[in-house]
Order: C-alpha cells, then sequence, then structure tokens
C-alpha cells in the first residue's frame, strides 16, 4: 500500500497539498516499472515536505555542496537495484525516500512560466518520485525518457506539458 506523508510548512491551506502529493506520486509510479510496488501488502512510505527555499538551501548545501536554494530535491533510500525486490516483500514498511519542494523557487518559476504553482508542484513531485526509483537526467537519453514519464504522469493528472518546446529539431 501506497503512503505519501506530507509536512506543510508555510505553503498554505488553500490547496489541499496532501491530496496533491498522493496523486502524483501515484500516477509517477504507475508508468515506471516499478508501479506494482504501490500495491505490496507492506506500507511503501514517501515523505513530502513543503517548505522554504531557506530550508532546501540549507539541505543542497549538507548533502550536495551547493549552498543555493533548488526547486525540489530528492532523497531515495533503497537503491535503485533493490527495487525490484520489493514486490516480493509482505510485512513492515518501506521508506522509499523523501522529496523537498522549496516555496518561493516553485512560485518564482509557476509564475514565470504562467502556470499555477499547484500545477509546478505536481511536476516537482513526479519529477521527485522518478528520482526515488531510480530515473536521472545525466544525458541526454535519460533526459529525454524522464521527460516523457513526466509529461504522460502530468497528463493523466489534467496537467500541461511542462516540456512543449524541449529537444525539438
Amino acid at each position: 500500500m501506497l503512503d505519501v506523508a506530507t509536512l506543510n510548512e508555510g505553503w498554505g491551506e488553500t490547496i489541499n497539498w496532501q491530496k496533491l502529493a498522493r496523486s502524483a506520486v501515484d500516477n509517477a509510479m504507475r508508468l515506471t516499472p516499478y508501479q506494482s510496488l504501490s500495491q505490496l501488502s507492506a506500507n511503501l512510505e514517501v515523505a513530502i515536505r513543503f517548505t522554504s527555499d531557506d530550508e532546501v538551501r540549507k539541505l543542497n548545501a549538507a548533502y550536495r555542496d551547493k549552498d543555493k536554494p533548488t526547486n525540489v530535491l530528492s532523497f531515495p533510500l533503497v537503491a535503485q537495484d533493490m527495487l525490484g525486490g520489493l514486490a516480493n516483500t509482505d510485512d513492515g514498511e518501506i521508506l522509499l525516500g523523501d522529496i523537498i519542494l522549496a516555496k518561493e523557487t516553485c512560485v518564482n518559476e509557476a509564475e514565470e512560466k504562467q502556470i499555477s504553482v499547484s500545477d509546478h508542484a505536481a511536476h516537482l513531485i513526479v519529477h521527485g518520485t522518478l528520482h526515488l526509483l531510480g530515473y536521472d537526467h545525466q544525458n541526454e537519453a535519460d533526459a529525454l525518457t524522464m521527460e516523457a514519464l513526466e509529461t504522460r504522469a502530468l497528463a493523466n493528472l489534467g496537467i500541461a506539458n511542462p516540456y512543449p518546446d524541449a529537444h525539438m529539431e
């Protein structure tokens, strides 16, 4: 069973961040070979923290040696080569990882893109979930794969393609 735990630190209450986060994680997972993980009898947990740029800056400095905020950080707690084996687990709790979003950066990026903060946050959660599942964008092929998964997951949520002009020739 998939459990998405959220911690809202100053993102307001007008949006149901818990519901948004759950939908984004679930839709991202459904498009990967790990879709069955959300159906485990064990509790599979993803923790999502909605916090400030300052907090994300501190985490980014501590864990990535980059003393600046970023829109989203993800911290996988299960090695990619172990993910497939989780399908055979039937008890206990599995902590897949943490996703942390920076409010001010998210708001600024949403304004620049002329989209809602909730749509942008959903995109960042989908992106972070894919990182928890071992996806990356270190090279062009991996970036294209990840962007395609993000676009499909967001379409399932009724959110427009965030990469309409990317990689077009």
